[in-house]
């Protein structure tokens, strides 16, 4: 994987995590001037960041962002066997990811670093982080986790390109609505975090940064938007690949 993949997979996924976690610090935080505003605010503004991190990275890295897209990418450049994208650059890919997330979770908290102190509950503050349940059963948290993501792979590889993220600015919308009417849609039982390095790496800054008035990183649940996501894009990618992709040159191939 060479270093500009790398730094672009960084900065796509810092620039993701800075206006999706900045939205949610902007509704939960006290004396915040977008407080409570509401669900939609937020869904809306992860679908817009999911958008700006392409327009960063789209050009360099194809702009996974999140580790769930890029084992799908891994799997599909297998089964094709072009050595197009191995194991190295699935871990590279993985590395930047999770480096973006916590750089961009660092700037949440400085960018609201006054309102730490003014917020009373703990959970708020975790929530600007890290996903939690509305309703606490790890195995369908773990199912909400898995069919949220099977919707990304699966629909977003149906967007057209079956290599990654499109770079275009048509491709970066499509993406950017996709995620949109997932947490519309699916995203009030867990919070869709659809993407492990979006809860894994800010739910670490979270432990490490000095937030005035935390409570626990909550990490009995943190395995959950990790092994769901990866287990749902997996899922997505395999129902394209072998559903749509294989049937349809069976079907449009010689007779």
């Amino acid at each position: 994987m060479s270093a500009e993949k790398f730094v672009g997979e960084v900065l796509g996924t810092m620039i993701l995590i800075l206006l999706g976690d900045g939205v949610v610090a902007g509704v939960l935080l006290a004396k915040s001037k977008a407080f409570a505003s509401g669900w939609i605010v937020i869904t809306m503004a992860w679908g817009m960041a999911v958008f700006a991190g392409i327009a960063v990275a789209g050009t360099f890295t194809g702009a996974h962002m999140n580790p769930a897209v890029t084992l799908a990418v891994f799997l599909d450049n297998q089964v094709k066997s072009t050595g197009a994208f191995g194991v190295d650059s699935l871990l590279g890919y993985w590395a930047g990811e999770m480096i973006g997330a916590m750089i961009g979770a660092t700037l949440v908290f400085l960018h609201y670093y006054p309102h730490w102190a003014e917020t009373e509950d703990p959970g708020l503050k975790l929530a600007v982080f890290s996903t939690g349940p509305a309703i606490r059963n790890m195995t369908w948290n773990l199912v909400s986790e898995i069919i949220g993501t099977f919707v990304l792979i699966f629909v977003g590889f149906s967007l057209g390109n079956a290599t990654g993220v499109n770079s275009s600015i048509g491709g970066a919308l499509g993406w950017g609505l996709l995620v949109l009417v997932i947490g519309l849609g699916l995203g009030g039982t867990t919070g869709y975090a659809i993407n492990p390095a979006r809860d894994l790496g800010p739910r670490i800054m979270h432990a490490v940064l000095p937030i005035a008035g935390k409570g626990s990183s909550d990490w009995e649940y943190s395995w959950i938007p990790v092994v769901g996501p990866l287990i749902g894009g997996a899922l997505g990618w395999a129902v394209y690949y072998y559903g749509i992709t294989e049937f349809v040159a069976k079907a449009l191939g010689p007779k």
